[in-house]
């Protein structure tokens, strides 16, 4: 069994020497049973600088061609310097043609005149000497009816714009529908606001045949390596041409329009700067307001104090034990007022400590409560309401300036009320409606005790954001009493 392989060459060398011939050189590669191969070579000489045809191409008048340089293997070699081609051994005009860097050469709408003999030269160097390879074709241009060609059609792009940015690398894709067999006279090549490609380094293209259920597309290939201004809202052409018609399908490349994104960007940023406002604000509004009134007793002049009020807040008690020096008695008489009075400058009424025996009971806490900007009502566990209780008179003073205390915060707006819960949880159903609407409106700051033993700096570190919240509805101390601060 024998086993042969046949590989033609078909060049001309021309030395850069006074010859005036060409030489057109074939070659046949065989391999015998023992694997031995054969070459043959076949030299054939020709007079003057363009070797003589050896293949003939006809194409129909008034239609598109091409002409191939069939001359791969010296491009494969790489290095090949230029291409050329002469007709008739004339040198053709770039203008009139378009030539790939394969040596193809395309032709527009064929005429009598175009027939004859093309020449494809390529100039090479091999060890820093130039030589010339060169192959000629007929052209026969005809007047006969051209072969049926199916109608070309563009599936994309048509008028497409892409989105790219400048710098980086984009692709861009061009499919036609060229019929049902894949038809060597089918060119497609890519020019760009009609110029070729192959003016711009950053552009390369490549094209294929393509099948799908049976039909052939054609799919070429833009690749930017590097996306330049020039690049940019000027038209992008994908050409499509057979022997009879040619088609065209149509790109345009256009900058990100970034400006969408970016106000996108600052409305986001601005959302979240201002919930983190408003958190912060929130969460730190109390600190800012203590911090406010800091500042103000510094950089405030002394003056005096026309609102007629001389206690900063009356301190009342609610419990149903009589006034023994319980927790709840200890925190209104001893911790209370060690904190306001004596760090912050703040002036307390405290009943149990600054009423007088003998008063009135009546007239003196309505006239006192008269005169407090604040009622801090201490509540505990065991508070309970009259109902409930058999009440002695230290507990009727209680319930008496508890309930003209909460009539004046009801129906006035210059007394407040400020709720204290000491040692745990209040059950209000046993207290009074008043209290219940206070509690379920403003709520009520927890003051937890702990054991005795510990000393008041524990105290007060445990403690430290229930004094924070009571400065907060405190009111201002007046600078002519900054002297405690």
């Amino acid at each position: 069994m024998s086993l042969s392989l046949s590989m033609s060459l078909s060049m001309s060398l021309s030395l850069s020497m006074s010859l005036s011939m060409s030489l057109s050189l074939s070659m046949s590669l065989s391999l015998d049973q023992s694997g031995w191969s054969k070459r043959t070579f076949g030299v054939s000489v020709s007079s003057g600088d363009c070797p003589d045809p050896n293949e003939d191409i006809i194409v129909t008048e008034s239609l598109s061609g091409g002409l191939p340089c069939k001359q791969t293997e010296l491009f494969r070699l790489n290095v090949v310097t230029s291409v050329r081609w002469m007709k008739n051994c004339d040198t053709v005009p770039l203008e009139d043609v378009y030539i790939n860097d394969d040596g193809f050469m395309r032709l527009p709408a064929v005429s009598q005149g175009d027939a004859g003999i093309y020449t494809c030269l390529i100039d090479v160097t091999v060890n820093s000497r130039n030589y010339t390879a060169a192959r000629s074709i007929q052209l026969t241009v005809t007047n006969g009816t051209p072969e049926v060609f199916p109608e070309l059609q563009v599936v994309r792009p048509q008028e497409d714009v892409f989105i790219v940015q400048v710098g980086q690398q984009a692709e861009l894709q061009c499919l036609a529908y060229t019929g049902f067999s894949e038809d060597e006279e089918i060119i497609m090549f890519w020019t760009i606001n009609e110029s070729l490609i192959y003016n711009y380094e950053e552009l390369t293209e490549s094209w294929k045949f393509i099948t799908n259920r049976g039909k052939v597309y054609g799919q070429s290939t833009l690749y930017i390596s590097k996306v330049l201004h020039q690049f940019l809202n000027i038209p992008i052409q994908c050409n499509i041409f057979s022997p009879v018609e040619k088609k065209f399908g149509l790109a345009w490349l256009t900058e990100a329009d970034k400006t969408d994104f970016y106000v996108t960007v600052t409305l986001c940023l601005s959302c979240i700067f201002i919930l983190l406002l408003v958190a912060s604000s929130f969460f730190c509004k109390i600190t800012l307001i203590l911090s406010y009134r800091k500042l103000t007793r510094h950089f405030s002049k002394p003056q005096a104090v026309s609102d007629g009020k001389y206690y900063d807040a009356y301190v009342s008690i609610i419990q149903s034990d009589t006034m023994s020096l319980s927790g709840t008695t200890k925190f209104a008489q001893q911790i209370l007022p060690e904190e306001l009075e004596k760090k912050h400058g703040y002036t307390l009424y405290i009943r149990g400590r600054d009423d007088c025996p003998g008063e009135a009971m009546h007239d003196v806490i309505s006239a006192t409560l008269h005169q407090c900007h604040r009622l801090i009502i201490i509540l505990s566990p065991e508070s309970k309401s009259k109902e409930t209780t058999t009440l002695c008179e230290n507990q009727r003073q209680l319930l008496y300036e508890q309930e003209v205390g909460l009539h004046d915060a009801l129906t006035r707006s210059h007394l407040k009320i400020i709720l204290v819960e000491v040692d745990g949880p209040v059950d209000y159903s046993h207290l009074p409606e008043s209290l219940r609407y206070i509690k379920r409106n403003q709520g009520a700051l927890k003051w937890r005790n702990v054991f005795v033993r510990t000393n008041k700096l524990t105290v007060f570190n445990a403690n430290r954001n229930f004094w924070r919240n009571l400065l907060y509805h405190m009111p201002a101390v007046p600078v002519r009493r900054q002297t405690g601060a």
